[in-house]
């Protein structure tokens, strides 16, 4: 397996991770989107090997037991997510390095796969406070779900210190600045 540099990004819910991950992609024309596979259905609009590879349950067990994966697990009973050796490998091939949006097992994971190519970044909130907030004006949350994001944000929180980088972000262009430059002095572009 061919390799180059891997970047990793998580956050908790309403850090601004998409906004910024996107701004990343934009600046950055020697990243590549990693495409993760599911199986969960596809949402309307949602392309196979464009937003996600989905499989039926069994075609993705049986990816693990081939080792297709370098990362993978069950969020919720029935629903796998994961990363594809041959989808970093599609990217490296094409002379990029593969951006992981990822949770934080997951970016640990990878971390642990691949030690010296790997550059791991945590996004965060500038406050539980603001986040919550963020995630209110999204309109998208019942209190319940707001609360159990934010409970499940706190968690995430305690794993920050084992990322290689840490961006705050409360002001964007400011994170965007920051986001790149630690991106561009480890890729080296």
């Amino acid at each position: 397996m061919s390799t180059g540099k891997i970047i990793v990004i998580t956050a908790p819910s309403g850090s601004g991770k998409t906004t910024l991950v996107k701004r990343l992609l934009d600046s950055c024309p020697h990243l590549a989107f990693s495409i993760s596979a599911c199986t969960r259905k596809p949402r309307h609009g949602e392309q196979h090997g464009k937003d996600y590879y989905f499989y039926e349950e069994d075609a993705f067990k049986e990816l693990i037991e081939k080792d297709a994966f370098v990362e993978w697990e069950m969020v919720y009973t029935g629903k796998y997510y994961g990363t594809l050796k041959n989808e970093l490998q599609r990217i490296w091939d094409a002379g990029k390095s593969p951006l992981v949006d990822i949770d934080v097992q997951g970016a640990l994971a990878i971390r642990d796969k691949y030690p010296d190519i790997c550059k791991t970044i945590f996004i965060e909130a500038p406050s539980l406070h603001v986040l919550r907030e963020r995630l209110r004006a999204r309109g998208t949350e019942t209190e319940h779900s707001l609360e159990e994001r934010v409970s499940k944000a706190k968690l995430e929180l305690t794993f920050a210190p084992r990322f290689d980088h840490i961006i705050i972000n409360e002001h964007l262009d400011k994170a965007t600045e920051e986001l790149i430059d630690v991106v561009e002095k480890f890729t080296g572009c």
